[in-house]
């Protein structure tokens, strides 16, 4: 049976499913969901992330993360933790870029944040000395350097569509053997009353439940103990109109067509990431700027000595990919999470 099949007969059974239930069974699903059963990443997968694009985009972080815990006093035992680490590249390149920086290694404890089995093998080949969780709320108490690439636009989402006071939440049914998009009935959303000020009817809005108490577990590490968040996916301020995708082989391709086959992602609420926070956070920053902050051009032109012209040539476009603001410089951005009475991290502002 494959998960289409599965969906409709859950459908049939108990009715119309939630975009946030059909988000978690698309991705989840331990038979049949997308994260759960293969290695999405880099040229043979269905997308490329920032960390699989250069070895610059983890190096960078590293040396951002590793200034932090200098400006913070370099405490002599701390978790540095990623979530959803993928192939465990980016981590290998932090890694490496921070291995010479005085008692670092030797104070920190890496744990990776991923609930797939088949990711996880991969993270292992890279990453020796690591401690896996299947959440944040498991991590130490301790002072916590954090980084999450891409990882909060995979959570699930709800949306709904204002009807005066009122919203009607999108729903996934069945119309003969096909999924298909339809609408609940209108109800009050008590955590949408402030977006009654800036949505007009028929306008929808997305929440992605599961951002909040994610963030709650981070930034009150980060609270009580110190340390620094990185925060880097696409989105903007908050959430507006339908921002569901799903990418296959590199294209986007209809989300409900075929399930647990395409990756599922939806722009992240950066507002909702502040609003969340018990700890200090920073501006929000397009990620060409912060990159460019951190020395990525410097960077590339000490890397590019070293190089061949055909690999020169995916060098400079790398660069390109990363920075430039018709790619991925302006749409993805960039928030941290640090303690009050302390600076942010390089790379971005108060």
């Amino acid at each position: 049976m494959s998960l289409r099949e599965t969906l409709i007969n859950r459908i049939r059974t108990i009715g119309p499913i939630s975009v946030a239930d059909y988000m978690t069974e698309c991705l989840l699903h331990p038979a049949y969901g997308y994260y759960a059963t293969r290695d999405p990443f880099g040229t043979t997968g269905d997308f490329t992330t920032a960390p699989e694009i250069t070895q610059m985009f983890g190096e960078l972080l590293g040396i951002s993360l590793a200034q932090a815990w200098m400006d913070q006093g370099s405490p002599t035992r701390f978790t540095l933790a990623e979530a959803g680490p993928g192939r465990g590249t980016l981590m290998a390149d932090l890694l490496r870029a921070t291995r010479n920086v005085p008692g670092f290694h030797d104070a920190m404890e890496v744990h990776l944040i991923e609930a797939s089995p088949t990711l996880r093998a991969k993270q292992e080949e890279l990453i020796t000395r690591a401690i896996w969780h299947d959440g944040v709320d498991t991590l130490p108490e301790q002072p916590t350097f954090f980084v999450a690439n891409e990882f909060l636009d995979a959570l699930p989402i709800r949306q709904f569509i204002r009807e005066g006071s009122a919203w009607r939440e999108r729903l996934i049914g069945v119309d003969h053997e096909a999924l298909t998009f339809g609408l609940g009935a209108a109800q009050p959303q008590p955590a949408l009353t402030h977006r009654l000020e800036d949505t007009e009817d028929g306008m929808m809005v997305e929440v992605c439940e599961p951002l909040a108490p994610m963030i709650d577990a981070v930034g009150g590490r980060i609270k009580r103990h110190g340390g620094v968040a990185l925060i880097i996916d696409y989105g903007d301020w908050h959430s507006q109109g339908d921002t569901l995708q799903a990418v296959q082989d590199h294209k986007e391709v209809d989300v409900l067509e075929d399930p647990g086959n395409a990756d599922l992602t939806a722009h992240v609420d950066f507002e909702a990431i502040c609003l969340a926070t018990p700890c200090k956070f920073s501006r929000v920053t397009a990620q060409g700027v912060f990159l460019e902050r951190l020395g990525i051009t410097r960077r590339a032109q000490d890397l590019a000595k070293l190089m061949e012209p055909a690999q020169l040539e995916q060098h400079i476009l790398a660069h390109r990919r990363l920075t430039h603001p018709e790619e991925m410089g302006n749409l993805f951005k960039v928030v941290a999470l640090y303690p009050e009475g302390e600076n942010p991290p390089p790379g971005v502002e108060a």
